[in-house]
């Protein structure tokens, strides 16, 4: 374990910056409609017309178990559905599952899953009990790569339930493929992440896939490692102004990367290691 290193203005940036790996994924997909568009198909299953959600998150895991709606059924070893809190605030929305993720059944267990738990731990949000977290896709496509349109659409309904089940009040969009299959944009993660966006009444953040973090180890000002500290200050700022029921919320986003907040997230800092 390295100690932080504290960047251009004198704050103490949590020590996964430090960390040097390399992983796959994060990649974008192309031609996929937005969420909104198959909207209406979300609610033709069983399990989004259970009232309770519990029994209806658990009604779902059993149906994706079933579902053959794409060629990515043939080859998985385990559907991927979530793991976390389904009573949470914050939904963390990947791409897909790995070979990790397809052997263990829960998503974001690998390289990059770790990287992510780290991440969020920074800004005191533990992924066990303050996030719900799933993926774009349920099963693992062949050789990590990227989902097909025809595949993330066939997927889609299963995760608008989830998110009608689960409820959050943000969403962080970990990935382009996130950020295109749930909102439609195909302007690339690089330009888009640190925007806050509302769609169907929930705030969404993209930011950074953690395994382009993992490809990308400079923790340097203006890098994606130190971009994606502040746009995880902005979750974390979020969360608790939706909690305060602050009215005066507003889309885009101060994490440009234009200047450093003036403090650490309280714990940040102390709570992250560089394993």
């Amino acid at each position: 374990m390295e100690p932080s290193e504290p960047p251009a203005g004198g704050v103490v940036q949590p020590s996964f910056f430090g960390a040097a790996a390399v992983d796959a994924g994060g990649q974008a997909s192309r031609g996929m409609p937005s969420a909104d568009a198959v909207t209406g198909r979300a609610t033709r299953h069983g399990a989004a017309e259970l009232s309770d959600p519990t029994t209806a998150l658990a009604a779902l895991h059993g149906a994706c178990g079933a579902c053959c709606r794409c060629g990515l059924a043939l080859g998985r070893q385990q559907v991927v559905v979530s793991r976390g809190n389904p009573a949470a605030s914050l939904m963390v929305i990947g791409e897909g599952p790995g070979a990790q993720e397809d052997a263990s059944g829960s998503p974001f267990v690998g390289r990059a899953g770790q990287l992510l738990d780290q991440m969020f731990a920074s800004v005191a949000i533990d992924t066990r009990q303050d996030a719900y977290i799933c993926n774009v896709v349920k099963c693992r496509p062949p050789d990590n790569r990227k989902p097909t349109p025809e595949e993330m659409a066939a997927c889609l309904p299963w995760l608008l339930q989830q998110i009608e089940l689960v409820q959050p009040k943000v969403l962080v969009l970990a990935g382009a493929t996130a950020m295109e299959g749930v909102l439609g944009l195909k302007g690339g993660i690089t330009k888009l992440r640190g925007q806050w966006r509302q769609w169907r009444g929930l705030w969404c953040l993209p930011i950074f896939h953690p395994s382009y973090l993992l490809r990308n180890p400079s923790r340097e000002r203006g890098t994606p490692k130190w971009l994606t500290w502040q746009d995880l200050q902005d979750v974390r700022r979020r969360l608790n102004q939706l909690e305060a029921g602050s009215p005066q919320l507003e889309a885009g986003g101060a994490s440009a990367g234009a200047s450093a907040p003036t403090s650490p997230v309280a714990g940040s800092a102390a709570q992250v290691s560089a394993d």
